[in-house]
Protein backbone atom coordinates (compact mmCIF):
# COMPACT_ATOMS: atom_id res chain seq x y z
CA UNK A 1 0.00 0.00 0.00
CA UNK A 2 1.29 3.46 -0.91
CA UNK A 3 1.55 6.26 1.63
CA UNK A 4 0.09 9.70 0.94
CA UNK A 5 3.62 11.00 0.53
CA UNK A 6 4.40 8.50 -2.21
CA UNK A 7 1.17 9.36 -4.02
CA UNK A 8 1.93 13.12 -3.94
CA UNK A 9 5.53 12.63 -5.07
CA UNK A 10 4.38 10.41 -7.97
CA UNK A 11 1.95 13.09 -9.15
CA UNK A 12 4.58 15.85 -9.18
CA UNK A 13 7.55 13.96 -10.66
CA UNK A 14 6.75 15.30 -14.10
CA UNK A 15 7.27 18.88 -12.89
CA UNK A 16 10.73 18.28 -11.36
CA UNK A 17 12.74 19.18 -14.50
CA UNK A 18 10.90 22.50 -14.87
CA UNK A 19 11.49 23.30 -11.17
CA UNK A 20 15.19 22.44 -11.52
CA UNK A 21 15.50 24.82 -14.49
CA UNK A 22 13.84 27.64 -12.53
CA UNK A 23 16.05 26.94 -9.52
CA UNK A 24 19.23 27.03 -11.64
CA UNK A 25 18.22 30.33 -13.24
CA UNK A 26 17.54 31.98 -9.87
CA UNK A 27 20.75 30.66 -8.31
CA UNK A 28 22.68 31.78 -11.40
CA UNK A 29 21.39 35.30 -11.00
CA UNK A 30 22.23 35.35 -7.30
CA UNK A 31 25.67 33.85 -7.83
CA UNK A 32 27.19 36.59 -9.98
CA UNK A 33 30.30 38.57 -9.02
CA UNK A 34 28.50 41.72 -7.88
CA UNK A 35 26.57 39.93 -5.15
CA UNK A 36 29.56 37.89 -3.93
CA UNK A 37 31.52 40.93 -2.76
CA UNK A 38 29.21 43.68 -1.53
CA UNK A 39 30.62 47.20 -1.56
CA UNK A 40 31.21 49.41 1.46
CA UNK A 41 27.78 51.13 1.36
CA UNK A 42 25.97 47.78 1.36
CA UNK A 43 28.09 46.46 4.21
CA UNK A 44 27.59 49.66 6.21
CA UNK A 45 23.82 49.63 5.70
CA UNK A 46 23.54 45.96 6.66
CA UNK A 47 25.71 46.55 9.74
CA UNK A 48 23.62 49.58 10.73
CA UNK A 49 20.35 47.70 10.27
CA UNK A 50 21.71 44.74 12.23
CA UNK A 51 22.76 47.02 15.09
CA UNK A 52 19.41 48.76 15.16
CA UNK A 53 17.64 45.39 15.19
CA UNK A 54 19.84 44.17 18.06
CA UNK A 55 19.30 47.42 19.91
CA UNK A 56 15.54 47.08 19.50
CA UNK A 57 15.53 43.42 20.51
CA UNK A 58 17.85 43.70 23.54
CA UNK A 59 17.30 47.19 24.93
CA UNK A 60 13.89 48.54 24.00
CA UNK A 61 11.59 45.56 23.47
CA UNK A 62 12.03 43.86 26.91
CA UNK A 63 11.22 47.08 28.76
CA UNK A 64 8.78 48.68 26.34
CA UNK A 65 6.40 49.78 29.11
CA UNK A 66 9.18 51.72 30.83
CA UNK A 67 10.19 53.37 27.53
CA UNK A 68 6.56 54.24 26.81
CA UNK A 69 6.29 55.81 30.27
CA UNK A 70 9.47 57.84 29.71
CA UNK A 71 8.17 59.00 26.34
CA UNK A 72 4.90 60.08 27.94
CA UNK A 73 6.78 62.00 30.65
CA UNK A 74 8.90 63.78 28.02
CA UNK A 75 5.80 64.69 26.04
CA UNK A 76 4.24 66.18 29.18
CA UNK A 77 7.45 68.11 29.90
CA UNK A 78 7.49 69.56 26.38
CA UNK A 79 3.82 70.52 26.60
CA UNK A 80 4.35 72.26 29.95
CA UNK A 81 7.47 73.99 28.66
CA UNK A 82 5.79 75.35 25.56
CA UNK A 83 2.66 76.38 27.44
CA UNK A 84 4.68 78.43 29.94
CA UNK A 85 7.00 79.99 27.37
CA UNK A 86 4.50 82.32 25.71
CA UNK A 87 3.32 84.39 28.74
CA UNK A 88 6.92 85.30 29.61
CA UNK A 89 7.52 86.74 26.15
CA UNK A 90 4.29 88.72 26.28
CA UNK A 91 5.10 90.12 29.71
CA UNK A 92 8.60 91.11 28.58
CA UNK A 93 7.11 92.97 25.63
CA UNK A 94 4.53 94.74 27.79
CA UNK A 95 7.04 96.10 30.33
CA UNK A 96 7.63 99.81 29.85
CA UNK A 97 11.20 101.09 29.69
CA UNK A 98 12.58 102.19 33.07
CA UNK A 99 11.78 105.74 34.06
CA UNK A 100 14.53 108.36 34.44
CA UNK A 101 13.91 108.38 38.23
CA UNK A 102 14.53 104.63 38.44
CA UNK A 103 17.76 104.97 36.42
CA UNK A 104 18.89 107.81 38.68
CA UNK A 105 18.12 105.78 41.82
CA UNK A 106 20.08 102.84 40.45
CA UNK A 107 23.10 105.05 39.68
CA UNK A 108 22.94 106.50 43.19
CA UNK A 109 22.93 103.01 44.69
CA UNK A 110 25.98 102.13 42.61
CA UNK A 111 27.83 105.22 43.89
CA UNK A 112 26.96 104.43 47.53
CA UNK A 113 28.11 100.86 47.10
CA UNK A 114 31.41 102.07 45.61
CA UNK A 115 31.91 104.40 48.62
CA UNK A 116 31.21 101.59 51.11
CA UNK A 117 33.47 99.05 49.46
CA UNK A 118 36.26 101.45 48.69
CA UNK A 119 38.56 101.56 45.71
CA UNK A 120 38.93 98.38 43.76
CA UNK A 121 42.73 98.16 43.85
CA UNK A 122 44.52 94.86 44.01
CA UNK A 123 46.42 94.42 47.24
CA UNK A 124 49.91 93.00 47.37
CA UNK A 125 49.95 89.59 48.98
CA UNK A 126 52.02 89.27 52.14
CA UNK A 127 54.80 86.76 51.80
CA UNK A 128 54.09 83.63 53.78
CA UNK A 129 56.36 82.67 56.63
CA UNK A 130 58.63 79.77 55.87
CA UNK A 131 57.53 76.60 57.62
CA UNK A 132 60.32 75.07 59.58
CA UNK A 133 59.58 71.56 60.85
CA UNK A 134 59.87 71.13 64.59
CA UNK A 135 60.50 68.03 66.60
CA UNK A 136 57.29 66.30 67.67
CA UNK A 137 58.02 67.01 71.34
CA UNK A 138 57.80 70.78 70.81
CA UNK A 139 54.46 70.42 69.00
CA UNK A 140 52.87 68.71 71.95
CA UNK A 141 54.22 71.44 74.28
CA UNK A 142 52.70 74.14 72.08
CA UNK A 143 49.36 72.40 72.09
CA UNK A 144 49.37 71.97 75.88
CA UNK A 145 50.38 75.57 76.54
CA UNK A 146 47.74 76.98 74.22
Amino acid sequence: MKTPRDILLARHRAVEPKLDAIRQAVVGKLNNEETKEPGFPAVFVSWFLGCSENLWRELIFPSRRIWAGLAAVWIVIFIVNFSQRDPERLMARKLPPPSPEAIQAWQQQQRLLAELIGPNEPRAAQPSKPHAPRPSGERSLLIMSA
